[in-house]
């Protein structure tokens, strides 16, 4: 399947980034988007990609297998425990956590050459990625947490999904209460219920935060040849 056959036709086409049209040279963002499973993160993560040539995604390292559909460095860099364990003992990792009895992490090295060469780095972590990557690097960090419409839609999202028997939806479910309560720890929080509107509105917090002023590195500069010019 390809990404834009799985990205619903109501969502808009690419889109211009302002940032680059009303700024200049600039740090690039580390989005981080967080949900309960079965929330839709991952349709709206394939959407962004989609709209945003600046935005490219933090391919993590997992531990668990791969799941129908998925493709080695597209969704995942699948490795053994072993090889997990000496990326995260070298500070090879961003962040990590297990998840589900399974290992993730964020590989350092490319997130940090695309923040410098001004790309968005696009991560889709749990709440415990999100609360480490905030705290080593919080002037990058821009955390948005995805929450379902209801308890009952959730459920049924998951089981619309078919990837899963009925004890493994159970867990999620349980789950999902505790990580839903880890929402106030993000800066932004969208109700998913159309993906064409959760889209635009985490689009416009992108380009929000292209444009703070911490993330314009030339701003400085160009102040002070104005000031020079009319001094």
């Amino acid at each position: 399947m390809t990404l834009a056959a799985s990205i619903p036709s109501d969502v808009p086409s690419r889109t211009l980034c302002l940032a680059d049209a009303c700024g200049g040279r600039r740090r690039g963002v580390m989005l981080v988007l967080s949900s309960p499973s079965g929330a839709g993160k991952s349709t709206l993560c394939r959407a962004l990609l989609e709209l945003n040539p600046h935005l490219v995604p933090s391919v993590s390292v997992t531990t668990r297998p791969p799941r129908p559909g998925e493709m080695e460095g597209r969704d995942y860099h699948f490795i053994t425990l072993p090889e997990f364990q000496r990326l995260a003992a070298g500070e090879g990792l961003l962040e990590y956590a297990k998840v589900f009895d399974n290992y993730y992490g964020t590989p350092r090295r490319p997130v940090a050459d695309a923040l410098a060469r001004g790309c968005d780095v696009l991560f889709d972590i749990d709440w415990q990625g999100h609360r480490k990557l905030k705290n080593g690097a919080p002037t990058d960090v821009v955390g948005v947490f995805i929450l379902p419409p209801s308890v009952a839609e959730l459920e049924c999202r998951l089981r619309g999904r078919g990837q899963d028997d009925i004890t493994v939806i159970a867990h999620r479910m349980a789950k999902a209460v505790d990580e839903i309560g880890h929402w106030d720890e993000y800066r932004y929080v969208v109700i998913n219920r159309t993906v064409q509107h959760s889209v635009a509105a985490v689009a416009a917090i992108l380009e929000t935060e292209r444009l703070r002023r911490q993330r314009q590195i030339d701003i400085p500069a160009l102040v002070a040849e104005m000031r020079d010019a009319t001094g």
